[in-house]
């Protein structure tokens, strides 16, 4: 594949994945390790993270993340737990997602790798609801119904047969 100029190595999902937002998170020093640290202290393997400013005049924010659904039960009470300790406005807890990935040494370096992927999820419909990104890898988390056509586009967006 280097040899064709791909950089892409593979095309992979999960479908044992479920996000759960909290909302109106205190935002201050120590809030993340709260939260993760009791997930932690509770064997929930965590993934995707991302927390977003709500408002810079509230001083909350929103933190973001999938966990395993297999892990739900825990997650749901540390989540209660915390969130009632922290006085969150509220959570969202989705369990039909699924997340996507696209892998690969050297992606870093290369642009546009991410722009073709969501190019493709949006060809087929998918959503994208979150983004996580590393040196060899780019995931997106969309709902699972649209998880079959959005591998198959993402294939064929990287791999066109010749």
């Amino acid at each position: 594949m280097e040899e064709q100029g791909f950089v892409i190595r593979g095309v992979t999902h999960d479908v044992n994945v479920a996000k759960i937002a909290l909302l109106g998170v205190p935002d201050r020093p120590g809030i993340a390790h709260k939260l993760f640290s009791v997930l932690a202290a509770a064997h929930v393997d965590v993934d995707m993270i991302v927390q977003s400013i709500r408002n810079t005049g509230e001083n909350i924010t929103d933190i973001v993340f999938t966990v395993a659904k297999t892990d739900l039960p825990k997650a749901k009470t540390v989540v209660g737990e915390v969130g009632q300790e922290l006085k969150v406005l509220g959570s969202i807890i989705d369990e039909n997602v699924a997340k996507v990935s696209i892998v690969g040494a050297g992606m870093y370096g290369n642009p546009g790798i991410a722009a073709e992927m969501f190019g493709a999820l949006s060809q087929v419909g998918a959503n994208i609801e979150v983004i996580s990104t590393s040196e060899i890898s780019v995931s997106c988390l969309i709902q699972v119904d649209k998880v079959k056509e959005a591998v198959n586009a993402i294939h064929d967006r990287f791999f066109p047969e010749k």
